[in-house]
């Protein structure tokens, strides 16, 4: 992709983007390449009501000030630290000249998505930034683009996938990389079943998710078959969880949620932890329905499905556990302000 100056754009001066986190519904670990290349991958995944807002700030100094858990202000484009902003600002910015900053409403490391959300979110700006437009697809093929071929992480691409298109969506992963969108097709009746039902808990633990995935990608790529026969199970499972909510079967898909969260401590040692499964049994017997933990474990939320989540509430309550709540996001990331 072209470098495109400063200089030569005409930019606008502040640009604002909001840009949703994720709940994996179902299917989550077959959207990385490992996998996918060789079978085709499947997940469904939400966008959810807490969000990454990246603003970019055109400044007459030289160089770059960017702002998020850290602050840098380097001269030049290959100085920048942060791997995600150096690698976004080659491709959209080399000249300089512009500040960037980031807010985010949760934590990193607790397994919403924050690294895809955070790169789908600052390309968007940069775009806008330059006035500029990208289509979804666009932007989630160049955050995958930037975080798995340039920097070589092993993560899916889910995350880039939801974070711009927002909604609950539906994703398969071809082996030629191609990715089919197909937005779930619920009732108004089941989505606000969801809203009201499902529920989110911080464990109060943060952690990368690299190593989880990184033992995924190893054995998937040397056709580890524990691994891979997991990973088609849990892709079996994803279907069967679409099937469920399309047809408003919501006390199925809890149970779908029991069995996903089975077979994916089975996935990797540090997926759980006696902490946690002393917390997912603490709702199951408080009246839940089913539940997990989300993203790649070891710590971040637990996801629980209640038909009286009160019940659920008082005994997180209990347990010390503070509650996120949210609702869905339909609208991927957007532009708030373009001055």
């Amino acid at each position: 992709m072209a470098i495109f100056p400063l200089a030569n754009l005409a930019p606008s001066l502040m640009v604002i983007t909001r840009t949703p986190l994720r709940i994996s519904i179902g299917g989550g670990g077959t959207d990385l390449p490992s996998y996918y290349e060789q079978f085709g991958g499947c997940v469904i995944s939400a966008a959810i009501s807490q969000y990454i807002f990246v603003s970019v700030n055109r400044m007459f100094s030289e160089g770059y000030l960017l702002k998020y858990s850290a602050l840098e202000n380097p001269k030049h484009v290959d100085q920048i630290e942060h791997p995600i902003l150096r690698e976004a600002l080659r491709r959209h910015n080399g000249g300089g000249h512009i500040e960037i900053a980031s807010l985010a409403d949760v934590p990193s490391g607790t397994g919403l998505g924050s690294s895809g959300t955070f790169t789908v979110g600052l390309l968007k700006a940069l775009y806008a930034f330059k006035r500029e437009s990208a289509t979804d697809q666009d932007l989630a093929e160049e955050a995958c683009e930037i975080e798995i071929k340039l920097l070589n992480r092993a993560v899916g691409k889910q995350d880039q996938y939801i974070a711009a298109f927002g909604g609950l969506t539906c994703f398969d992963f071809q082996p030629d990389g191609k990715v089919d969108v197909k937005p779930l097709r619920i009732s108004d009746d089941t989505l606000l079943d969801l809203e009201h039902n499902l529920l989110m808990f911080f464990t109060g633990h943060s952690r990368s998710s690299i190593s989880v995935l990184t033992d995924q990608h190893e054995r998937s790529t040397r056709g580890d078959r524990e691994m891979i026969e997991n990973l088609h199970f849990t892709k079996q499972l994803g279907l069967l969880s679409k099937a469920a909510l399309e047809d408003g079967q919501t006390a199925r898909y809890a149970e779908l949620m029991n069995e996903h969260w089975r077979h994916k401590r089975v996935r990797s040692q540090g997926m759980s932890n006696e902490q946690i499964n002393h917390w997912y049994e603490a709702g199951m017997n408080n009246g839940a329905l089913g539940g997990k933990l989300v993203g790649a474990g070891g710590g971040g939320y637990l996801l629980f499905y209640a038909e009286d989540p009160m019940r659920v509430r008082r005994a997180m309550a209990a347990e010390g556990l503070q509650e996120l709540r949210f609702r869905f996001d339909h609208d991927g990331s957007t532009v708030l302000v373009r001055d």
